[in-house]
């Protein structure tokens, strides 16, 4: 993110992030395990804070800051986390580590007996440019009446992860920033059309191993499409000045959209609640997937009834919301 004037302005990167930290939260645990060393089986629960700040300034005014994800995973224990991106690595990214982890610890903070408790959470950072001088962490020190505290906030390079670590590791959530690792290859490739191909042809293997995870059921069509829109709308930014590059990289990634995928999503939406909902009435189905799942689940339940052939009307009926909330998800999807 880059502040002007008092104020944060969201990048497209930081839009791509909490995208796919909204519609496939799943795929966070895997950059949490890689980053923190912890085992997180994928099955835990993740809980969602505000990422929406209020940092007073020293001219008594308020300042809203945006954090890109905050969130607590329910394994054995809770934990809360903290991952800011950045497309650029910056020094200067530890001081907002710094004040979104102390505003968050200060809103989840207590006081029990006169004592206020507050909790830091794991913080991270995720660099989507780097350097060989790049650290694998950083450190904050905080001086205390009582003594010393530092804590370390481990870096995550994206451009250092090859396609095979991604999917072995299960890094897909990289997947949307991996062109990164080719940017400074950008003009070699949009003058030399055998070297773009071996760029596209790295694509068809990211997308080729998208849709075997698909077909394994170790990911869902809906997930797929996200990855692969995200990193449609990173490629329109980061390869704006490369008309080469840009549509080279769109036709495999927009070109490969399988036959089976709107049966697969129809599928997935059946297992959610669709199975029910055909035998007793859509709408009830519909419903039921509804209290479940919430907003997310509405969403992929749309895009589910629109693989069925249903208008927007009836869809909006079925699941519940306002027409225009309905062409709305479709509008941004296909952007």
């Amino acid at each position: 993110m880059e502040k002007k004037s008092n104020k944060v302005i969201n990048t497209p990167y930081d839009d791509v992030f909490r995208t796919l930290l909204n519609d496939c939260s799943e795929l966070i645990i895997p950059v949490i395990n890689e980053i923190f060393g912890t085992h997180y089986t994928g099955e835990e629960e993740i809980i969602f804070a505000p990422n929406e700040h209020f940092l007073n300034q020293q001219d008594g005014e308020e300042e809203k800051r945006i954090t890109d994800s905050s969130f607590v995973i329910v394994g054995d224990e809770k934990k809360r986390f903290l991952c800011e991106c950045q497309s650029i690595a910056d020094s200067s990214m530890l001081v907002r580590i710094f004040e979104y982890a102390t505003q968050i610890a200060l809103d989840q903070g207590e006081t029990v007996q006169n004592i206020l408790r507050v909790e830091i959470p794991h913080s991270a950072l995720l660099f989507l440019r780097s350097r060989a001088s790049t650290p694998d962490k950083m450190e904050i020190e905080m001086k205390t009446p009582g003594g010393t505290v530092r804590f370390d906030v481990p870096v995550m390079k994206s451009q250092r992860y090859t396609i095979d670590e991604i999917f072995d590791k299960k890094l897909l959530f990289l997947i949307p920033f991996y062109i990164f690792s080719h940017e400074s290859r950008f003009e070699e490739y949009d003058k030399n059309e055998d070297k773009l191909e071996i760029l596209k042809a790295e694509y068809i293997r990211i997308v080729d191993r998208l849709d075997e995870w698909m077909r394994k059921g170790s990911i869902s069509a809906y997930m797929r499409k996200t990855i692969l829109e995200m990193s449609g709308k990173v490629l329109e930014n980061i390869a704006q000045k490369y008309d080469n590059v840009r549509e080279g990289v769109k036709s495999v990634m927009g070109g490969r959209v399988l036959e089976y995928e709107a049966k697969t999503i129809l599928n997935e939406g059946m297992k959610q609640g669709m199975k029910q909902g055909m035998k007793q009435g859509m709408k009830q189905g519909v419903q039921q997937g509804l209290q479940e799942g919430a907003i997310k689940k509405a969403k992929e339940t749309a895009w589910n009834l629109r693989a069925l052939g249903m208008d927007d009307n009836t869809i909006a009926d079925a699941v519940n919301v306002q027409v225009a909330l309905v062409k709305k998800w479709f509008a941004e999807d296909m952007v």
